[in-house]
């Protein structure tokens, strides 16, 4: 069996050998078992359930939350030569008819689709006509209630499995906690626990935290000494990505910035430009990085706390995807820890808050209740706050959390081109031609210059098609609406602006309800994972990579030798046990009551007092012990998220 899946990888991907645990996990599918896989960024999960699909007969389903994943893997597919589309909100209904009769009738290998469009009933009447070998469930951890994203949609991807009881599912992530992992596989009803998981451990990236509260000063310094490849600087506020950006080059480091407020097109070219190497740096917010395979990027720095060690996981680990030695920085100033909790507890709106925004959506958009499902609407948020008396900042958390309630979903300008399909038949279109011959030069240039305009939504770019004929891009522009209007075909208009899509039709607000589970226990969770990244930068004793490790539930890893504690830690004479016993009995005096140096010295049985000491000068030169203007130690207990 293997040897068909290295084939099929070598015949289509143009890939002589898997990655590591990539085989492992192709032929477990093949063999029709349920199987979670745990694979690193960059670790090539797509290929786990792209290269099993191809070996078996019939169309493999994969569910995903993001929209622009869904578009570049399709894109891809189909340059290789194989049948894949994508059904997501915002689709024209005949496009998305046409998907479903495609699958329906064996025309695709792939078909996209959110976890919300499981739950509609033309998916379940499409769904149960289509000869399935495959369900794959990409960001699988939004499954889990504990996940750092859970989304409550996931929960009903288990409803499809009675009707596939010999289909075997894929669930795939690049990070989750050991109660993820276990909540994933209850969740999806695995037939058996079936896990493969890679270490998470990257030993040629050196994690650091950088106490320093010039923060533009470190990132200056530490930018300077990129001598080759390429970095990433990630901050949380799109004004701060082009501040940066100029900031840096100005003092002649070539940088560029990205955020989702861009233009579509103007975020393609930054993220060309940085890939070519036109630029070193790129700043960006997290909006920066999926899909993304730069295979030297040798640095990446966190200007500003992440909300879970998992998102700031996976955004340090875009370094070093080529194996060679890299480094990630997170720059911790006094005042982070602060607005780390005020972020948080905006995130979190009060009910009352969120039951009114969503009634003022539906005003803003003039959507009666009951109806508004699946349309979308361009949506200026800056407009609608300021209408209606909100904060910004509320209204885009409170648009979050409906978004994960599956009501309503939200998307920046994404490269949507224009779209044109010929509905009319071909016996019509001779008839068509007679009767409006104004049109005849431009349906000629249509059936001749946009293949597949007769049988699918095509991509259109009005601007070439107007040089082509000498036109105005106006004037194509008309034509195009006005043979919408006679019916002759369907024309979508590229869409540039942020739209706002009702996935659920509109309710009255009092009916919104958001359950425990969806509100209470996922604050409750996010607080947990706050506080998890308030540790991590407070813990000035353990390895960098160890406590990432320890998050994901891996032990028995021995120190990396070159993060910012290890580096302290290696001019130690101390043993890493004699360290470990001398700081933790040292912890168990401390955290009771203070003690003066020489009787905590001499306290710690049966290490010498010189051991102890070293210890004890590490120990406060990492800001883990205290000691006062008379001498007295006492131990530094760490900040809790309700301090």
């Amino acid at each position: 069996m293997s040897k068909d899946a290295r084939t099929v990888l070598l015949k289509h991907w143009g890939y002589s050998s898997f990655r590591p645990m990539q085989e492992e996990i192709v032929d477990a599918v093949v063999s029709g078992n349920d199987t979670l896989a745990l694979l690193p960024t960059g670790g090539g999960k797509s290929i786990c359930f792209q290269v099993p699909a191809m070996m078996m007969s019939g169309l493999c389903i994969v569910i995903t939350p993001l929209i622009a994943l869904m578009k570049d893997q399709v894109q891809h597919l189909k340059q290789r030569g194989i049948a894949a589309a994508a059904i997501y909100s915002g689709m024209h209904f005949n496009e998305i008819e046409i998907v479903y009769n495609q699958s329906v009738f064996g025309k695709l290998k792939f078909l996209y689709i959110s976890p919300e469009r499981l739950v509609t009933e033309k998916f379940i009447a499409a769904f149960q006509k289509m000869k399935i070998c495959l369900v794959a469930i990409d960001e699988a951890h939004c499954i889990s209630q504990w996940g750092y994203d859970f989304r409550p949609p996931y929960l009903r991807i288990s409803d499809i499995r009675p009707y596939l009881p010999k289909v075997p599912f894929l669930a795939l992530t690049a990070t989750a906690t050991p109660e993820v992992v276990k909540d994933i596989q209850e969740k999806l009803k695995f037939k058996n626990a079936h896990v493969f998981q890679t270490s998470f451990e990257r030993k040629n990236l050196v994690y650091n935290v950088v106490h320093e509260p010039d923060k533009f000063g470190a990132l200056y310094r530490l930018v300077r000494q990129l001598k080759h490849g390429s970095g990433i600087v990630y901050v949380r506020n799109r004004r701060r990505t082009r501040d940066i950006a100029d900031w840096l080059s100005n003092r002649n480091i070539t940088s560029t910035y990205y955020h989702a407020g861009l233009d579509a097109k103007i975020r393609d070219q930054r993220q060309q430009s940085w890939m070519k190497g036109q630029h070193q740096i790129m700043v960006a917010t997290n909006a920066f990085g999926m899909g993304i395979d730069k295979p030297d990027v040798r640095l990446v720095i966190h200007m500003d706390l992440p909300d879970s060690l998992e998102a700031y996981f996976q955004e340090a680990g875009r370094a070093g995807r080529d194996g060679r030695q890299s480094a990630a920085y997170l720059l911790v100033s006094d005042q982070d820890v602060k607005q780390l909790k005020e972020n948080f507890g905006a995130s979190y709106p009060d009910l009352s808050q969120i039951k009114a925004i969503y009634q003022a959506l539906g005003n803003y958009f003039q959507i009666p209740v009951g109806a508004g499902k699946d349309q979308s609407f361009d949506f200026d948020l800056l407009h609608f706050a300021k209408m209606y008396n909100f904060t910004p900042v509320e209204v885009f958390n409170s648009l979050q959390l409906l978004e994960k309630e599956g009501e309503l979903m939200s998307t920046e300008s994404l490269a949507n081109p224009s779209q044109v399909f010929i509905r009319a038949s071909r016996e019509d279109l001779y008839r068509f031609q007679v009767e409006q011959p104004q049109f005849d030069q431009f349906i000629k240039f249509l059936l001749r210059n946009v293949p597949g305009v007769l049988t699918d939504f095509v991509s259109f770019n009005e601007e070439q098609a107007a040089r082509k004929l000498n036109l105005t891009q106006d004037q194509i522009v008309d034509m195009l609406k006005k043979l919408h209007a006679l019916q002759f075909l369907i024309y979508q208009a590229r869409k540039l602006k942020p739209q706002l899509i009702w996935v659920s039709e509109r309710r009255d607000a009092k009916d919104i309800y958001l359950s425990k589970e969806h509100y209470a226990d996922r604050k409750k969770s996010a607080a947990k994972r706050i506080q998890s990244v308030i540790d991590f930068v407070n813990n000035e004793t353990t390895c960098r990579s160890i406590q990432l490790l320890s998050y994901f539930g891996e032990t028995n890893r021995q120190r990396c030798g070159r993060c910012d504690i290890c580096t302290s830690r290696n001019k130690l004479s101390l043993s890493d046990a004699e360290f470990a016993q001398i700081s933790n009995r040292l912890k168990t005096m401390l955290v009771q009551r203070s003690f003066p140096v020489f009787e905590a010295a001499s306290s710690v049985q049966p290490f010498p007092e010189e051991k102890v000491l070293e210890a004890i000068r590490f120990l406060i030169d990492n800001k883990q012990i205290r000691q006062d203007e008379n001498g007295y130690l006492s131990w530094k207990t760490q900040l809790k998220i309700d301090d």
